[in-house]
């Protein structure tokens, strides 16, 4: 049975950097076009989890466990993301009952 690492080694670092480009491309046209607050922040998060399969991959490819730490910390960076970003999501449609970007300039003093 083969395991994991063997199975990632199969396949080229081409395919990899390919696939988190692209999925790193959708991020950032999510973030620059919507105007949902819950829809950046899960392109944010795809964003991360792009570069985080990129680490991995690489941290793989070179028998070095670097990139796997970095993923760690990334993915402990992303859960305080989604923690502060929610609660602010939250006071936002609490105040002005959308979660629109444009409703935000509302609570200007």
């Amino acid at each position: 049975m083969e395991t994991i690492v063997q199975q990632l080694q199969g396949v080229p670092i081409n395919h990899y950097l390919i696939f988190c480009t692209i999925i790193f491309a959708i991020g950032v046209v999510g973030v620059l076009i919507r105007r949902n607050v819950i829809i950046i922040m899960m392109s944010i998060e795809l964003m991360l989890n792009a570069v985080n399969l990129l680490l991995a991959a690489f941290s793989v490819q070179h028998s070095d466990s670097s990139g796997q730490v970095f993923v760690f910390f990334i993915m402990a960076l992303a859960a305080a993301e989604v923690a502060v970003g929610l609660a602010i999501i939250i006071m936002v449609y609490r105040n002005t009952k959308s979660v629109d970007i444009d409703s935000l300039n509302k609570l200007r003093w």
